[in-house]
């Protein structure tokens, strides 16, 4: 088998290793590390299918190892920054055991991501869009929601949190269409969504630095919930 064919997985591979290396940082509670590894994960994740396209190197090994390296950097890392995160937060009006006990519902986050990732490796349907929210940009949301409480001196609820896991656990596996941002070409005609999106996301990260992402994750939904998405999924 030539070279290229193996680049795709070694891709897939650095994807891995960086979610493994955010669960080290999430520990050590360098939670800006952390997030900015999950990114580079996300980077990693395109750029596999990118590399599988160019050198037409598809196959099932490839199709196996993404989704096991999704987990890890998209469902298991971000749980662990919530987790730590959780664990550090002032009891407010629950005591102490019981915020010991909701820190570990952080731990949906992965379950629900390898269901969204077994389903959509089954799903015919999402070949030019998605069906509940993409595992990247959930993780990206619970990353960096976390270091914008931190960096802003937000005050995080300990019942908003266990609250927002479920809802976004659902918005995984929910039926709700989603658009892609996987440009077939670049001209304006039929990626003006996209380009809407990226220039809406530009303008936060412009305003407000690498904290909006978890803005743009919203910006995300809130696009895909207006606009006629299922012609995406066609």
């Amino acid at each position: 088998m030539k070279l290229s064919k193996h680049v795709p997985n070694g891709i897939t591979l650095l994807n891995a290793l960086a979610g493994s290396l955010s669960i080290v940082y999430a520990f050590e509670q360098s939670y800006p590390v952390a997030a900015a590894l999950i990114a580079l994960a996300a980077v990693f994740d395109f750029l596999d299918g990118f590399a599988a396209r160019l050198f037409k190197a598809y196959s099932p090994l490839g199709k196996e190892l993404d989704s096991l390296a999704d987990i890890i950097s998209f469902g298991l890392a971000p749980a662990m920054i919530v987790f730590n995160y959780y664990r550090d937060l002032t009891p407010g009006l629950l005591n102490e055991n019981t915020m010991k006990i909701l820190a570990f519902s952080a731990f949906i986050i992965p379950l629900f991501s390898a269901l969204r990732l077994a389903k959509f490796n089954i799903d015919e349907r999402q070949s030019h869009g998605f069906i509940g929210l993409p595992t990247p940009a959930n993780a990206l949301f619970w990353a960096y929601g976390v270091v914008s409480i931190q960096e802003y001196n937000l005050q995080a609820s300990s019942l908003v949190l266990p609250v927002l896991v479920l809802l976004f656990s659902w918005l995984l596996v929910s039926p709700i269409p989603m658009f892609s941002l996987k440009f077939s070409r670049f001209s304006i005609k039929g990626n003006r969504l996209r380009y809407f999106f990226l220039a809406g996301c530009f303008l936060l990260v412009l305003l407000i630095g690498w904290q909006a992402i978890s803005l743009c994750v919203l910006w995300y939904i809130l696009l895909s919930l207006f606009i006629k998405a299922d012609k995406h999924l066609q």
